[in-house]
């Protein structure tokens, strides 16, 4: 499985992939870090709702422009894509150094959205390219590998983030998106699949994406699943400060230790599933991988009521055995969601035409943006409510249940 990361036509696409999913998160984060702690030390509320309109920003562009991404990278060889996005996203992050080294709140903004800009027409790209260059058998082998790189690549890019003095980030930015041009230069030519013109119209070719998408069962039951596993995703990822600190008494470190957990728990289970499915296309590990994520979404509720709300930090939360607990919950959870997805997005790349393939992941990031933004503002709301974290964690790893019949039925074409 790794030899294929020695291979010319999978090795610079996972290079592209890792380090722009890294630079779009070194720059986010940084961006919030100085909003927090400097540009809006003194206005909580502000730097919070700063911090979310970085987060929708840089959402937007794929509600936006996936419908075109996908209508361009099925009428043009992907490799040129992938190069001319390398391209944008060097000019981007010079132009995010120059935000930073201002001090330009608004244009440091407007990078965000340019990066989200640049992600949303990478997205269709990274998925369609590989049955090309991909044999049948290395397919979930190699998918699992841009996911693992995606997962590993935005915690990396946290961290780093949080921990560059904001002088660095700008160069080292541009430095990586310079690495990532040249990688994207090898790889090998993917020509275009498709016929008939680009739909620029954004409307109307989101339009034609989901239809198209929706129009074939397997499409559109994969593109439903994964989009749940990106919601249920971005619900723990913005609440496992609230859950680590006002429900444990965790520090910082101990919530960045449960986001740590969670992304290389995903990483692992990306790599595994390939392994366990001996690289045959199959769903047949969906349900059992979804209920496991359910049962550990029980059992963290549970956990979590053990500990009580004593500060406390990554030391004395690992001194108790309840905390232990928590953190296998949530990697068991994350490995789970790894073989949950993977064997979904090698559906997504085989199940269509190969003329709409772009168009049909294109289709999937769309709901998968929509999903995500309604599963945050769902989650803080019953949060807001009084529901409190822990329930609300354990009330959406259960909304696996209506899913599992659409599951079955994948598993069964």
């Amino acid at each position: 499985m790794l030899q294929l990361l020695a291979t010319r036509r999978f090795g610079p696409l996972f290079t592209v992939q890792m380090l722009g999913a890294f630079n779009d998160n070194l720059f986010r984060t940084a961006l919030i870090f100085i909003v927090a702690y400097d540009l809006a030390a003194a206005d909580p509320a502000r730097a919070a709702m700063l911090a979310s309109a970085a987060a929708g920003l840089f959402i937007l562009p794929y509600f936006l422009f996936s419908g075109t991404a996908g209508s361009i990278a099925d009428r043009r060889d992907k490799a040129d894509i992938a190069r001319l996005v390398k391209l944008l996203e060097i000019a981007f992050m010079a132009l995010g150094w120059a935000a930073l080294a201002i001090g330009s709140l608004e244009l440091a903004l407007a990078v965000v959205f340019l990066m989200g800009c640049h992600s949303t027409l990478f997205g269709p790209v990274k998925y369609a390219i590989l049955p090309q260059h991909l044999r049948s058998h290395e397919l979930v082998a190699g998918t699992g590998l841009v996911e693992a790189a995606t997962f590993v690549a935005i915690l990396l890019g946290q961290i780093a983030g949080g921990l560059l003095a904001s002088a660095a980030v700008g160069p080292v930015a541009l430095t990586l998106a310079v690495v990532g041009w040249l990688a994207a230069r090898a790889i090998p030519p993917a020509p275009p699949e498709g016929t008939g013109p680009i739909v620029w119209n954004p409307y109307l070719s989101a339009r034609a994406a989901l239809a198209g998408a929706f129009a074939n069962a397997a499409l559109w039951r994969a593109t439903l699943a994964i989009s749940w596993f990106w919601a249920l995703g971005a619900i723990y990822t913005s609440q496992f400060v609230p859950l680590a600190r006002n429900n444990m008494g965790g520090t910082e470190p101990v919530a960045t230790l449960f986001l740590a957990a969670f992304s290389v728990g995903i990483a692992a289970g990306s790599i595994l599933v390939s392994r366990l499915l001996r690289g045959r296309i199959s769903t047949r590990l969906c349900i059992p991988a979804g209920l496991v994520m359910a049962l550990a979404g029980v059992d963290l509720w549970f956990a979590v009521a053990a500990i009580d709300t004593v500060p406390k930090d990554v030391a004395a939360f690992f001194a108790l055995a309840a905390g232990w607990r928590v953190l296998a919950d949530l990697l068991v959870m994350a490995v789970a969601g790894g073989v949950f997805s993977v064997p979904l997005y090698a559906v997504l790349q085989t199940a269509g035409a190969a003329g709409s393939r772009a168009s049909s992941i294109a289709a999937n990031n769309i709901l998968n943006s929509l999903f995500q933004v309604a599963a945050v503002l769902g989650a803080g709301a019953a949060v807001g409510a009084g529901l409190g974290v822990p329930l609300v964690l354990m009330l959406a790893g259960i909304t696996v249940l209506p899913l599992l019949p659409a599951l079955y039925q994948l598993d069964r074409t």
